[in-house]
């Protein structure tokens, strides 16, 4: 348990920091897990999905909750999932 007073609010801090994380966290994980679903199954919703998991995965690196390079990879293969199941037309 923390002593000093600095150590408290550091604590109370580190506790709120830690929900707000998870929070993001869970947002981009269910959002990518769903539209991979939607992919997969060639749901005419995917694009709207990709579209929302993009978003949530952005900020989650954005608030400093996963890296960037780590972002940049989420997104390749989203979009790369996406274009293969329904090629963008030209």
């Amino acid at each position: 348990m923390p002593n000093t007073k600095s150590a408290k609010k550091e604590l109370r801090k580190s506790a709120k920091n830690r929900q707000r994380n998870l929070r993001f966290k869970k947002e981009f994980k269910e959002l990518e897990k769903k539209s991979k679903k939607a992919i997969e199954s060639g749901d005419e919703k995917a694009k709207d999905l990709v579209a929302q998991a993009l978003k949530a995965i952005d900020k989650a690196a954005e608030k400093g909750v996963i890296k960037k390079n780590t972002r940049d990879r989420k997104k390749s293969r989203l979009h790369k999932a996406l274009n293969e199941k329904f090629p963008p037309k030209k």
